[in-house]
Order: C-alpha cells, then sequence, then structure tokens
C-alpha cells in the first residue's frame, strides 16, 4: 500500500489531469510521478497544505467519508479580526444553505503562523486588518472553512490545511498526520508506522 504526504501549492487543482485543456492550470501530475495514487479528499484550487494520496481505494473511502468524522486542521487567515461572540457561531454550528454544519473547534491565533509565502501574495489592503484562526472540522463539505467564515462575516483571505488525524473506531486511538518538513510542492512517502496505523483502519 502506497501513502504520500503532499504540500499542495496555492493555484494547482487536487487532480492529475485538468478537464480544461486549454487551461494552464497546474495539477498533481507537475509534482507527483508515483502512478496510480490518488487524493484523499479534496482542497479546492485556492486552497494550499496537506494532501493525503494512497492507491488503496477502501483506504480513500475510509478517510474522506464524512461518516468516519476525521479531524481536518487549517490555519485560515481572515478580513477583520473577529471577537468571541463570532467566533462561537463557527463551535455551534452555522446553517449554510440546505444544511448545518458539525460543531468546529476554533482558536483564534494570537501571531501569524510560520508559513511559506503565498505565490500570489494575498490582495492587501491597508484599512482593513487580517487576522489567522485554527479551525478543526471532521467534515469536508465544498468550501466549508469559506463559506462558514463569510456566513459569520469574515471572508476568507488564505486557507492552509496543516493537519489530519486518523481515529481508530475500534481502539479509539488517535494518529495525526502533519507536513513534517515540507515545502510546497514537495512530497513525501508516509513511513512504515504511518502505514502500518493507516492498514490497521481496513
Amino acid at each position: 500500500m502506497k501513502c504520500v504526504l503532499f504540500y499542495k501549492p496555492y493555484n494547482v487543482l487536487c487532480q492529475f489531469t485538468d478537464p480544461d485543456q486549454n487551461s494552464a492550470r497546474k495539477t498533481l501530475k507537475n509534482y507527483i510521478s508515483l502512478p496510480n495514487v490518488y487524493p484523499v479528499g479534496r482542497l479546492d484550487l485556492d486552497s494550499e497544505g496537506l494532501l493525503l494520496l494512497t492507491d488503496n481505494g477502501q483506504l480513500q473511502h475510509r478517510l474522506a467519508h464524512r461518516r468516519f468524522a476525521h479531524a481536518r486542521t487549517y490555519w485560515v487567515q481572515v478580513e477583520r479580526i473577529p471577537d468571541q461572540p463570532a467566533l462561537a457561531k463557527l463551535r455551534q454550528g452555522i446553517k449554510i444553505k440546505d444544511y448545518v454544519t458539525r460543531p468546529a473547534k476554533v482558536n483564534f491565533l494570537a501571531t501569524e503562523p510560520l508559513l511559506f509565502p503565498r505565490t500570489p501574495p494575498i490582495r492587501f489592503r491597508k484599512n482593513v486588518p487580517t487576522s489567522w484562526l485554527e479551525i478543526t472540522l471532521t467534515e469536508g463539505r465544498n468550501r466549508q472553512v469559506r463559506r462558514m467564515t463569510a456566513a459569520i462575516g469574515f471572508p476568507t483571505l488564505r486557507l492552509v490545511r496543516v493537519a489530519m488525524e486518523i481515529t481508530n473506531s475500534r481502539t479509539k486511538k488517535n494518529r495525526q498526520l502533519r507536513l513534517g518538513g515540507l515545502e510546497p510542492g514537495q512530497w513525501r512517502e508516509l513511513g512504515q508506522q504511518d502505514r502500518q496505523w493507516l492498514q490497521k483502519l481496513l
């Protein structure tokens, strides 16, 4: 079983082929040379960070389906500075269109996290401050984080997934996967211990 951790850069399509044949967008094929591996879940074109890929279809389903509630942690830069009532709404769950999000873990980051610069950088507005949140979800609906912060009035400017926590439903034990020194565009295969842990989920 192959398992790969990839640091997806901004503006990279989260698949190996672009359905728009006339597009100049980069895809996973521009970075990952291993055959027959596919992403677990997805990161939007304008999102960055940790992406797990595997050649095992059963594991892919086990980790991606929202029913299994594996936690994913994001660092989120938003416009302006949310107050505690706004953060409480995220923690309780937000109604977005026809569904209500599951309660999320949300922390205000007092300092900007250490991240590689984004290319291109976010648009700087002199009179509009920004702030950073750490948000952990147990589901991954389409553009969920961006819709959640927009719903409370603080649009997302930058979104970086930094961790994925795998929970074994039988033993109730957790194991966290992190970027671990990878730079944007770099990948590495998981070590034996991590692969054995994932194998036990099947």
